[in-house]
């Protein structure tokens, strides 16, 4: 993979509403576009809770009427990013790689099997023995899926990316049939450990292993500084 240009950056938004966080990847990927922002941008993040729904929609894999999920206060949000329905919440970790992958050279397949290998990596640093599972794309425990993997490529420029369950609760996974799927259940590091994990820990390895497995060298920025830039 192609490492000379553009510089890569990476920028922690903490907790961020997810319609914020969207209107930021489209900003960045416009400004990429359009030449104004020479930087690949991964963003790392948690949301708070939110279900999602993929092109190819979701809404019929809700088990839970819309009553019960506004009561709950969790909106359901319509997005452009591969794959069907899934959840986000706090104690899950986001990264939303804004990445130039055309001019890196890089597939659409081999990005997807690029997170999937990142995030693979994460789990086991931890004594997590995560895998792929023909089922789906993302990384699962056995039959239960730990991390998903949902992308949208717009001229080049990849935006969305994974998500990795840490300590999050997963009872609302159990309102919808995740990524569409029926009969599989979802796990998470903690679950799987026993005991709740350290989530900046988790950030450094996400981030180091993307690292390794693309040969992209990572330059902290602020999101103030990120914000300026565009």
């Amino acid at each position: 993979m192609d490492n000379t240009t553009p510089e890569k950056w990476v920028t922690d938004l903490g907790v961020i509403d997810y319609q914020e966080a969207y209107a930021l990847q489209q900003q960045i990927s416009l400004a990429k576009t359009e030449g104004g922002l020479a930087p690949d941008v991964v963003l790392v993040l948690e949301h708070p809770p939110v279900f999602t729904l993929g092109k190819r929609g979701g809404t019929e894999n809700l088990r839970v009427t819309p009553d019960f999920l506004e009561e709950k206060g969790i909106p359901v949000i319509p997005t452009k990013r591969g794959g069907n329905i899934t959840y986000h919440g706090p104690g899950q970790i986001v990264l939303y790689p804004i990445v130039d992958i055309s001019r890196a050279n890089i597939g659409i397949a081999d990005f997807v099997n690029t997170l999937e290998e990142t995030m693979i990596r994460t789990c086991q640093t931890f004594g997590v023995n995560a895998a792929r599972n023909p089922k789906n794309h993302g990384i699962w425990v056995a039959n239960n899926k730990i991390g998903s993997i949902g992308l949208t490529v717009k001229h080049g420029v990849c935006h969305h990316g994974l998500a990795l369950n840490v300590n999050l609760d997963l009872t609302p996974f159990s309102w919808i049939n995740p990524c569409g799927l029926q009969g599989v259940g979802m796990t998470s590091m903690a679950q799987d450990l026993g005991t709740p994990q350290m989530t900046t820990t988790v950030k450094t390895h996400l981030i180091d292993n993307l690292s390794h497995v693309t040969g992209f060298s990572f330059k902290t920025v602020t999101p103030e500084q990120l914000k300026k830039a565009l």
